[in-house]
């Protein structure tokens, strides 16, 4: 992905990521997170696993230092703008239990 198309793909507007009754700490929150960051930083790992693709607690174990809400909210809004698919496979997570592989969209200049 050129640094242009990047530029326009990743981030979320604040206001999306507050609920509407979200309190005046919860709004100042929404609008610290650096979804940008975020988001392309999760892409970017997920993109590293290729064709055979990763589940959630892979790009969790690359980014231990963060949060895991941090993290694992940036799964929906890369499924939503189609730069993440799940590819319809499950694996195992670190809890017994099954979880979606998802795989890097690649686009055109990437």
């Amino acid at each position: 992905m050129t640094e242009e198309q990047e530029k326009a793909v990743f981030g979320t507007f604040w206001k999306w990521l507050a609920r509407r009754d979200a309190s005046d700490t919860s709004i100042e929150a929404a609008k610290a997170v650096d979804s940008k960051g975020l988001e392309q930083q999760v892409y970017n790992i997920i993109a590293c696993f290729g064709t055979n693709g990763c589940i959630q607690d892979d790009v969790l174990g690359e980014m231990s230092w963060l949060p895991y809400s941090s993290v694992t909210a940036r799964f929906a809004a890369l499924k939503r703008k189609g730069l993440v698919q799940l590819t319809g496979e499950k694996r195992v997570g670190r809890s017994g239990k099954k979880q979606a592989v998802m795989v890097a969209v690649t686009t055109k200049g990437n």
